[in-house]
């Protein structure tokens, strides 16, 4: 058991210093889990610390899948079977630059739901979570065995709001369902965080990336006895399309951390290993502060992080500085440096065919839904993909704009299948000049969703068209909607392009083949030649790409994905199609600039 008293912890009764590295296992493929681990448990870590996002494991409210990619107890014995400690952050809120911080999509479709407070609705929506995660974890606490010495309380509570019942209402949650581990909170080290996010009587945490020394003495003001702990220490950070590849330079993380443990506090550093946002799962930010402002940031695909153990599990510069600043404090492990994972021979794709989108609506997403007027994903049970919306527009009458009130997150707008243009969030007031002669036309929308919002106000946020469409100041009603998940595309059917066809503007399926010369091994396509889009490996969705923004220019497609013969690669282009597609043995991930944190 992991307690702690007025010194600090304890493990086994003995006095024990936390060295911690985060991991997700929803961004490792679970292949590879044991790989990571050992990687972090090499640089001299002897616990790990993991989120468990709700949206990722539950598949209909009051169900939930813990099997395959979500077999958290997998994860958890194998970090043990390694001498790896774990903590788990189970939410119900996770930010973690996951789509809508781990919160299910469905619960946008709820009229007048208040996230994270006391809202009684939102609080037996997370006693229903408790419900499925903790009978999860209760067999692997170190009370029965397990590797589990900690569990948090919520996530950051106290950069969202204040609500002292919302707080103890998670607490007692926790504990009337036999969690009897160390409970803890985190918080950034300013006072209103602090006091918005702690409970009596339990330990307080802190998050920050620098002036360790500052930053404690902060939290000791508040946690005025007892081990102080850096819950998350930021040694990297995240990427939005649109921006560069931020890094930290290795000394500056490094003498940072030195100064960290030199206090004899314990440490999580965050992230020890990022792995990479498959799926549709990367979030965004928002720099506003209400809906419908600009704003909007989505987070790319990989989750690199700039972290000492890399993408593809790389052991990095910040690797070794790490482990050498961790072994000042605590003894190394004597085991041998885990050598670099296999990486496939660069190679061309080759072209099989392509298939139109919107010629295959049907086979994506069946018959349509008809509503008098446009209505969001999750308001039609939708959490993620593209959805696709139809009217038609009578004639005759002049040009004018064609806007969106309420989009979620960018519209691609066709007029009788021609491509009139696109829209996007963050140019709220943009229109599309529309004009219609005397047969009327038939107005396309086809909508693309990124990631949901994972921190800061504007949570609140819903995907597809929420408000309406106007052209000019007529709305426009009598839609047909096809939600687009495309969880599956067996039913496309790919067919040779015919030369000299259009296909600037329009989305298309392209198929590519390859063959593998050797056993699977990691890789990593190159998208540099293309417009934005998603790709899938095997059926397997790798994420988004968006080349023109960036940083971003190669998706990582892991060595468990890929067969020992023949692999099907799809690219779903939007905008621009490319030519080749480059297979790679590195990655790209773009421009760098070094940050600086705080």
């Amino acid at each position: 058991m992991l307690t702690h008293d007025q010194d600090g912890f304890r493990r086994a009764d003995r006095p024990h210093r936390i060295v911690s590295g985060a991991l997700h296992y929803f961004r490792v493929h679970p292949d590879l889990w044991e790989d990571r681990l050992e990687r972090l448990r090499a640089m001299g870590a002897n616990t790990v610390d993991t989120y468990v996002p709700w949206n990722f494991h539950e598949t209909a409210p009051g169900k939930a899948d813990f099997t395959g990619w979500r077999d958290l107890a997998r994860f958890l014995r194998t970090a043990q079977d390694l001498g790896l400690d774990a903590i788990v952050r189970p939410g119900p809120y996770i930010c973690a630059e996951w789509d809508f911080g781990g919160l299910p999509a469905r619960l946008l479709a709820v009229d007048g739901l208040h996230l994270r407070c006391s809202d009684p609705r939102f609080e037996a929506e997370v006693d229903g979570w408790f419900d499925l995660v903790v009978p999860e974890l209760l067999p692997l606490l170190a009370s029965r065995g397990g590797p589990v010495v900690a569990v948090q309380i919520e996530n950051e509570y106290g950069s969202y709001g204040n609500d002292s019942r919302y707080r103890a209402h998670v607490e007692r949650a926790l504990v009337e369902r036999g969690v009897d581990c160390l409970l803890f909170t985190a918080d950034g080290p300013e006072d209103a965080m602090l006091q918005g996010g702690m409970l009596p009587g339990r330990l307080a945490t802190a998050t920050f990336g620098a002036r360790p020394a500052e930053r404690l003495e902060a939290l000791r003001r508040y946690q005025r006895t007892g081990p102080l702990a850096a819950m998350e220490f930021w040694i990297g950070w995240f990427d939005h399309w649109g921006e560069d590849h931020h890094v930290r330079a290795v000394e500056d993380a490094a003498d940072s951390l030195d100064e960290l443990l030199a206090t004899g506090a314990s440490v999580n550093l965050y992230m020890a290993h990022g792995g990479t946002n498959f799926g549709f799962w990367a979030g965004a930010n928002h720099t506003g502060s209400r809906p419908g402002e600009a704003g909007y940031q989505p987070t790319v695909t990989s989750y690199d992080y700039d972290a000492p153990i890399g993408e593809a599990g790389e052991l990095t510069p910040k690797f070794h500085a790490f482990r050498e600043v961790i072994g000042k404090y605590v003894p190394l492990p004597g085991i041998p440096l885990p050598q670099p994972p296999p990486r496939i021979t660069p190679a061309l794709a080759t072209p099989a065919g392509s298939a139109p989108l919107l010629g295959a609506l049907d086979r994506l997403g069946g018959p349509p839904v008809l509503r008098p007027a446009p209505e969001s994903m999750e308001r039609l049970g939708q959490s993620h993909g593209l959805i696709h919306y139809r009217t038609t527009v009578t004639g005759p009458r002049p040009a004018m704009p064609v806007k969106i009130d309420g989009l979620g997150d960018r519209a691609y707008v066709f007029a009788d299948g021609l491509p009139l243009g696109i829209l996007d969030r963050n140019a709220p007031d943009e229109g599309l000049d529309l004009p219609v002669g005397e047969a009327g036309v038939v107005l396309d929308i086809l909508v693309r969703a990124q990631g949901r919002v994972n921190y800061g106000p504007l949570l609140d946020d819903r995907k597809g068209i929420w408000r309406g469409v106007r052209h000019g100041h007529q709305q426009l009603f009598e839609w047909e909607i096809r939600p687009l998940p495309l969880t599956d595309l067996a039913g496309l059917e790919f067919a040779a392009a015919t030369p000299g066809a259009p296909e600037e503007g329009r989305p298309v399926f392209h198929r590519f083949t390859h063959g593998l010369t050797g056993p699977p091994a990691d890789a990593f396509v190159d998208v540099s030649g293309w417009g934005t889009g998603l790709v899938w490996l095997n059926g397997f969705l790798l994420g988004h790409y968006d080349t023109p923004r960036g940083p971003q220019r190669t998706l990582y497609a892991p060595g468990p994905l890929w067969n020992p013969g023949g692999n099907e690669i799809v690219v779903l282009e939007l905008e621009r199609p490319g030519g080749e597609l480059p297979l790679r043995d590195r990655p790209d991930l773009g421009r760098r600039t070094v940050v600086t944190l705080q």
